[in-house]
């Protein structure tokens, strides 16, 4: 079975980051690692590579300036190549100007399966693998807890507010996973030293038949209007209980609509 697995590089949330002050776009420079949403997606790919007896995954990304450490990462964990699309022209893309770019270059690997994270962790659209399979043609499950590949059906628990529901699908088709869905391995030495020297295909949009007004800011449906900090936080009123503190604070939740 052949997997895709959406992997997206971003910069380390555990360093300090920043906006552009012109275009209040997040400033995507010097090395990107791979998103932690995207780990669950890899592991998930690998395991239904590995029980379907002959499969591997496929790595698709896009990033600025040809980076490929997140991506090594995940080839480290045992994906067998990549395909990245990096182009100076993409800077910008919303989420539609994203999901065209990667369906494009999905269709090159003609995938059995094709894996995202529910949403990303710089962005948190939360929108773009399903207009990813809206474009490719391909039906698209939400927030699978638990996946299962039988012959051509994927058959999904699918994380809901009560629950989850069971979801069955003909192959190919497109599925986001939550994190906790597997736990991610961690690459081993000789993982690492293999990912050096796996494929990965770098792409321009000109590769997969795009033009510039076509992606990036020029092609984005999308704008940020304005960037402010967020409000500090305010002192939280103490109820000192004198026989009628549960009162007040059923007042203060009725206040806030909560009940």
């Amino acid at each position: 079975m052949n997997v895709v697995v959406c992997a997206k590089q971003i910069p380390d949330p555990s360093s300090p980051q920043s906006l552009d002050p012109e275009t209040g776009f997040l400033v995507r420079e010097g090395k990107l690692i791979l998103d932690d949403s995207d780990a669950y997606g890899v592991e998930m790919g690998l395991r239904l590579a590995e029980e379907s007896g002959g499969g591997e995954v496929t790595l698709v990304s896009m990033a600025p300036g040809g980076e490929v450490s997140g991506l090594r990462t995940a080839l480290a964990m045992g994906a067998a190549k990549a395909i990245l699309v990096s182009d100076d022209a993409l800077k910008g893309s919303d989420a539609l100007s994203t999901a065209k770019v990667l369906a494009k270059a999905v269709e090159r690997a003609n995938p059995d399966l094709v894996i995202a994270a529910t949403e990303s962790t710089d962005g948190y659209t939360g929108t773009m693998p399903v207009q990813m399979a809206e474009l490719l043609g391909m039906p698209s499950v939400t927030f699978a807890k638990k996946v299962t590949v039988e012959g051509d059906k994927v058959r999904v628990e699918r994380q809901t507010e009560a629950g989850y529901d069971e979801v069955e699908c003909t192959l190919p088709v497109v599925v986001t996973v939550t994190a906790g869905v597997v736990e991610p391995r961690y690459p081993s030495f000789k993982g690492i030293m293999a990912a050096k020297s796996k494929p990965v295909d770098q792409l321009s949009i000109a590769d997969l038949g795009f033009e510039p007004s076509e992606v990036g800011a020029a092609g984005a449906r999308q704008q940020v209007t304005s960037v402010v900090d967020a409000e500090s936080r305010q002192a939280g009123e103490v109820v000192v209980d004198e026989g009628d503190a549960h009162e007040r604070v059923l007042a203060f939740l009725e206040q806030i609509k909560v009940i």
